[in-house]
């Protein structure tokens, strides 16, 4: 499955810019400065290893603020120098103690800065590093840093962002959705999140928290058309199709030119209809299943009975023909052989019969009294899905003439009709065929007809095979109406 990265161009831009911006530096950069800051990171690195200088907070403080411009402005140096300031401003607040053991002066200042505060700059050091490791892709590094990055300031949108890009592309899902959680939290603008978020929940079939990242990203931005649809789209992954159609008429109507809300309303009403025509089939199969099995066990039995009058008849031939032979072992025989399968059929006979009233009493049982009234209730939904999926293809059509989709669509409703009445025909007995079967072809050639000019507008809309396909079976089907001398009925 395609991997969905959740940045937005807007974000990926700024993220690039703080990398552009440290090598700008690395090109720019006086040599002098950089060797300078190596020169100094030696010295503290070895100091760091002194036991007296490690004792000293002032060491650790001087250590922090050079990392921290290490991090800033040559990167290059030390590709970790922001966590080394952090670590380092940490060790500050641990060992800078008043005697009554309160925080001193240089403790409360890291502090300050630890946490972010009002002219400091570790937050925006950890960020360009971060960016820098993610140019270079080092995602685990990137997302390290901007995790740092997110406990200075807990309320910036700009880590978690970038956090949560890192980690998506780690596969690293949990934390991606906690980062990106964050940056909803924070107020975080972009849809591009709020979409992307919604994806990994509805990829764990957390439709509900889908819905509600959604709907927090639909506050950020109100206009937003993606997230509309996605809400729609996820309500009918999750079953809620009638809620989909509330979703999608709101849409219709807020914005009335966007075809793709209209057709795709058409579609939901179009598969309402078709599940609904398809339970109704069902239902018909069931209850005609029953009473096709009891006139089966209706002539099963007449044929049993019928079997009786042929022995009877067998009996007194060989009976008659025995008085004049009575000494005929072979007539004896017969007669032993018919009695026996006489005997044989009685006992069939007995059986049928109550098949055939156990079939007679389901065929006219409460299942079907059930099997009708889930009918009644079927027939006049059905029927209006396929008043509404037929109006929104012909509004769609009014918006875009030449859109493929319900163009196709509305095509295949037309065609698919045609089969299920030609089904009726198919199913005729002679008498019936002869009854009413010509007029009934003359419908279902009606409903092809009907089909094709959409047939042949799709394919210009869009050269798709499909329609291709579909409109060369059309044209065979009206060939052969036309050999037939069919013809073709227009129904309104």
């Amino acid at each position: 499955m395609k991997k969905l990265f959740l940045v937005s161009a807007l974000s990926f831009f700024g993220l690039a810019s703080y990398a552009q911006d440290a090598a700008k530096q690395d090109d720019a950069a006086n040599k002098l400065l950089v060797d300078g800051f190596r020169k100094d990171k030696e010295k503290s690195d070895k100091d760091a290893s002194d036991p007296k200088s490690s004792a000293k907070a002032a060491f650790w403080m001087e250590r922090a603020k050079l990392h921290e411009n290490i991090a800033s402005q040559a990167s290059q140096v030390d590709s970790n120098a922001a966590k080394v300031a952090y670590e380092s401003y940490k060790k500050v607040v641990e060992l800078d103690k008043t005697k009554k053991g309160e925080p001193g002066k240089s403790a409360k200042e890291a502090q300050t800065i630890l946490d972010g505060g009002e002219g400091t700059n570790l937050f925006n050091a950890f960020v360009r590093q971060g960016a820098e490791k993610y140019q270079a892709k080092n995602l685990a590094g990137a997302l390290e840093m901007f995790t740092i990055a997110q406990e200075i300031n807990k309320k910036d949108t700009l880590a978690s962002l970038y956090g949560g890009i890192a980690a998506q592309q780690l596969d690293q899902k949990d934390v991606a959705k906690t980062q990106f959680e964050k940056y909803a939290a924070n107020g975080g603008k972009d849809p591009s999140v709020y979409y992307g978020l919604a994806q990994l929940y509805r990829a764990e079939n957390n439709f509900d928290k889908a819905i509600e990242t959604l709907n927090k990203g639909l506050a950020q931005a109100p206009g937003n058309k993606d997230l509309k649809a996605e809400v729609v789209n996820i309500l009918l992954a999750s079953g809620k199709e009638d809620q989909a159609i509330k979703e999608l008429e709101a849409l219709a109507v807020s914005d009335p030119k966007n075809v793709q809300n209209v057709v795709n309303l058409a579609i939901l009403y179009d598969n309402m209809q078709r599940t609904a025509g398809d339970k109704i089939k069902q239902i018909n199969s069931k209850m005609g299943a029953g009473s096709k099995s009891a006139a089966s066990a209706a002539k099963n039995l007449e044929s049993e009975k019928g079997k009786i009058e042929v022995y009877d008849g067998e009996i007194k031939r060989i009976g008659a023909l025995i008085k004049k032979q009575p000494k005929n072992a072979d007539l004896k025989r017969q007669l032993a052989d018919v009695n026996t399968k006489k005997k044989e059929t009685v006992t069939a006979i007995a059986a049928l019969e109550a098949e055939a009233k156990n079939a007679q009493a389901s065929a006219g049982s409460s299942d079907n009294a059930a099997f009708e009234k889930e009918l009644a209730e079927l027939k006049p939904k059905q029927k209006e899905a396929s008043d509404k999926a037929i109006a929104n293809y012909k509004k769609a059509l009014e918006i875009d003439a030449a859109n493929y989709d319900a163009l196709f669509n509305l095509g295949v409703y037309y065609f698919n009709e045609a089969v299920i009445l030609k089904g009726e025909v198919d199913n005729m007995n002679m008498t019936e065929y002869q009854q009413k079967g010509k007029e009934v072809e003359g419908r279902v050639c009606g409903k092809f007809k009907k089909a094709k000019p959409y047939f042949e507008k799709a394919i210009q809309a869009k050269d798709e095979a499909e329609a291709k396909e579909t409109l060369a079976t059309v044209n065979g089907i009206l060939d052969q109406f036309t050999a037939k001398q069919v013809a073709c009925v227009d129904e309104q």
